[in-house]
């Protein structure tokens, strides 16, 4: 006899949930990941916004941390995602069942309140749907909304990157600039890209080690109060993230070739 309606309802997000931390669970040890700096994470004032780099062509390093935070207990990190996240029944069971959140509300204002972190990749699929003669290096524009957030709820800033974001798939081309010429719906990119075994989605990433470096916290209001409608004011902060950001990936690079 198969469950009410109602019960399936619920079974969606629990069974989003299982599966998307068993496959990343999973992608941890094929890509045996580590992460450095976890101790910015462990703050006794509360939650943070994590700020980082976006690899091809999805945050597969971000991804995996979630799964480290779960094991670790405490505190979890929230992930802002596309809005589009909502409106497929699957994308929206995930969206529930692993905690993201779609945008700044009532959700979000209540993970900051319990203190979790909230985790952010500013560059979006600007940064990580690009081709593979664009590698490693940071890509946020002008976005500065992601500051805007952080300072509407008093949260530091830490910075995040990794070596081997970028050698999962090879792109073939630019995702971001060919959804928007093409006008695909919901502003999503048209990316190509290849794995070991094809064409990206079909095919898994070639195994890549990665390894994410988490930043000292950046405090945004350190040096006095900061105005969220000041562009001059958030674009300076905005070069000190990315620069962090930039350095993560510089010394992550340098560890791997040191190997």
């Amino acid at each position: 006899m198969s469950a009410p309606a109602g019960e399936r309802l619920k079974l969606g997000p629990a069974a989003a949930r299982a599966a998307w931390f068993s496959y990343w669970n999973l992608m941890r040890r094929y890509h045996r990941f580590e992460v450095r700096g976890l101790e910015h994470l462990d703050r006794p004032r509360g939650s943070a916004l994590i700020a980082g780099y976006h690899g091809r062509p999805i945050a597969h390093d971000l991804c995996m941390l979630l799964g480290v935070l779960k094991e670790r207990g405490g505190r979890q990190s929230r992930p802002v995602v596309h809005a589009t996240a909502r409106e497929l029944p699957v994308l929206r069971w995930l969206v529930e069942g692993v905690g993201f959140v779609t945008e700044d509300g009532e959700e979000l204002a209540q993970a900051v309140a319990r203190g979790d972190s909230i985790l952010v990749t500013p560059g979006g699929t600007r940064e990580g749907c690009r081709s593979s003669l664009q590698r490693y290096r940071v890509d946020w524009g002008e976005r500065v909304g992601y500051l805007r957030l952080a300072l509407k709820y008093k949260l530091p800033v830490v910075p995040a990157a990794s070596s081997g974001v970028d050698d999962t798939y090879v792109g073939l081309n630019d995702g971001y600039t060919w959804g928007k010429r093409l006008k695909v719906p919901g502003r999503l990119p048209l990316w190509l890209g290849l794995g070991p075994l094809g064409l990206w989605p079909l095919s898994p990433p070639f195994p890549s080690r990665i390894t994410l470096h988490l930043g000292e916290p950046i405090e945004l209001e350190a040096e006095g109060p900061v105005n969220p409608a000041d562009k001059d004011q958030l674009l300076a902060l905005h070069r000190r993230v990315t620069g962090a950001v930039q350095g993560l990936l510089d010394t992550a690079l340098a560890e791997r070739r040191a190997r």
